[in-house]
């Protein structure tokens, strides 16, 4: 729970905070995210961790990532003030569709709502191609095997 919880504070609060937020146009933070999930679970563990776990484990942080951007953009949204995310002033559009953009880019409501739902959307898909990667590039080998005589071998067949 706890790789889970780091992964998705690296993805959420990156992709939160304003300039630092554009590491994401190739979706970095997210995948980074769960790559560095697979990374402190394969850490913690002797035995490799399955491909399978790491895609998991990155899905899981890509929810608790955006969970942790909605909660951080709330005050850096508020910060941010009238700044807004849509910049109308030299859009040519009609007077009631630039009232509407206006009104929806003044609510941080609705902005971090909006942010959350792409967050949700974007991390679920690239935080799990993280963990898948960081489950293959952070893989241990598998353990030595005992050392021999300890083998457990059947018995052979009884004679016919």
């Amino acid at each position: 729970m706890q790789a889970i919880l780091i992964g998705g504070a690296f993805n959420g609060v990156l992709s939160a905070l304003p300039l630092i937020e554009l590491g994401n146009c190739c979706c970095l933070w997210v995948t980074g995210g769960g790559a560095i999930t697979a990374w402190l679970l394969q850490r913690e563990r002797a035995e490799p961790l399955d491909p399978g776990e790491g895609a998991l484990a990155g899905l899981l942080a890509g929810v608790a990532g955006a969970v942790i951007f909605a909660v951080v953009s709330v005050p850096v949204q508020m910060a941010m003030g009238s700044l807004g995310m849509f910049e109308v002033g030299t859009l040519d559009v009609p007077p009631e569709v630039r009232e509407l953009i206006e009104a929806l880019s003044s609510s941080v409501a609705l902005r971090v709502l909006i942010g959350f739902v792409t967050m949700l959307i974007v991390s679920a898909i690239f935080s799990t191609l993280g963990g898948l990667l960081g489950a293959f590039l952070f893989r241990k080998s598998a353990p030595p095997a005992a050392p021999g005589g300890t083998e457990i071998v059947p018995p052979p067949p009884p004679p016919i």
